[in-house]
């Protein structure tokens, strides 16, 4: 690790009591992001063949939060419950630059979802012409664009180190002070990495949700407001506010404490602003797998659906759908449906299952339904009012 002076640099400069609290926040964020984003690369999966070209860049966002989740979270939880960085330089270079280039893949995503969008819904005679090879290619940009800002300090435009609050690593916002290539970095990528594409999907979705008002209200003036297109519209707007109410909650925080670290006075930013910024930054990677399986309807519907089959499977009709005192009933009633049948030759099936999730519900007959009853001379059609009492209770 170096000399003393790193070495104070790796020790935590919080209370002991909010590094627990930042290593707790982390675990159940590392949870939540495995499952999150895990269960979104399923169901991209399961729909492949299906997939629309806009949703090559939820699937990319997916990837890039799994990324960060797998690199980061494994070495700041440790750290954050230790009360120090436990890992040598090299590794805090590593986790600065997967920080980076896994953040800004995502934020790049995210802009580039939301231009696509609008271009979709505002302009589609040109949307309509966006294909797969296009969003491959956007993709590969998004890649590109964080891994140059990603390398820069590697090569010696501005400086990775750990983040003031000690127990994790990210960019030295303290050398714009001392360095000018490290102020011309970090304010190139607090223009290029969060000014612009804050305005990006500001504009965007702001021009999403003009259009949509707008055919709303040409909709409603023909047709009742009950209508499909008017629940694709509520959908749209859901997810725009979604989006950016996000975006603001995960990004703004880091961005504002970084530019008064590296441009006011530093010594006056307390470190727990860092940690909390830090804490915020990192959730990003639970908030879009939430937001895309929530509003997209296409994904929430395979969701659903596969949900549902693994229910049915496992759900049997020996286990959870009867209780162990209901076999008997179950064996009775099928000798029951062996003697009775209806008109249609048919058993009728008295047994419901209310748990599984395809279960149908019981049948009833009406009064003047003709029933057949097969014995075993005759074999004859009557009316459901002349069968005995207890042949009614069987078949009814």
């Amino acid at each position: 690790m170096g000399n003393a002076s790193e070495m104070v640099l790796f020790i935590s400069t919080i209370s002991k009591n909010h590094d627990i609290l930042m290593g707790t926040l982390y675990s159940m964020f590392c949870v939540l992001s495995l499952l999150g984003n895990g269960t979104l690369l399923f169901v991209a999966y399961r729909r492949k063949s299906f997939l629309k070209p806009a949703e090559f860049f939820i699937v990319n966002l997916a990837i890039s939060d799994l990324g960060m989740t797998l690199t980061l979270f494994p070495l700041a939880i440790p750290s954050a419950f230790a009360h120090r960085w436990l890992f040598d330089n090299i590794t805090c270079l590593c986790y600065a630059f997967c920080g980076v280039l896994f953040g800004l893949c995502s934020l790049t995503n995210l802009t580039i979802l939301s231009s696509v969008c609008c271009l979709k819904v505002c302009y589609p005679a040109y949307g309509n012409k966006f294909s797969s090879a296009h969003a491959g290619l956007l993709v590969v940009f998004s890649w590109c664009y964080s891994s140059v800002f990603a390398w820069a300090p590697l090569a010696k435009w501005g400086h990775y180190g750990p983040e003031p609050y000690g127990t994790a690593c990210c960019i030295d916002w303290h050398a714009a002070k001392n360095e000018v290539s490290a102020m011309t970095y970090i304010v190139s990528l607090f223009v290029f990495c969060y000014v612009v594409p804050c305005t990006i999907i500001f504009t965007s979705y702001a021009f999403i949700l003009l259009t949509v008002l707008g055919s709303r209200q040409a909709v409603q003036q023909h047709v009742s407001p009950v209508t499909k297109a008017g629940s694709a519209h509520n959908v749209i707007i859901k997810l725009s506010v979604a989006v950016c109410i996000g975006f603001l909650t995960a990004w703004s925080p880091y961005a504002i404490v970084s530019m008064w670290a590296a441009f006011g006075d530093s010594q006056r930013v307390p470190s727990v602003a860092f940690a909390m910024a830090a804490i915020f930054a990192k959730s990003s990677t639970i908030y879009n797998p939430i937001i895309y399986l929530l509003f997209k309807p296409n994904f929430r519907k395979f969701l659903c659906r596969d949900a549902a089959v693994c229910h049915r499977h496992v759900c049997t009709p020996f286990s959870c759908c009867r209780k162990p005192g209901q076999q008997k009933e179950m064996f009775q009633s099928k000798d029951a449906s062996n003697s009775t049948r209806l008109s249609n030759g048919r058993p009728e099936n008295n047994i419901g299952c209310h748990h599984c999730p395809d279960s149908r519900p019981v049948r009833t007959l009406s009064a003047n339904r003709a029933a057949q009853v097969t014995t075993s001379l005759t074999n004859k059609e009557v009316p459901v009012t002349q069968l005995s009492d207890e042949l009614k209770k069987e078949l009814l």
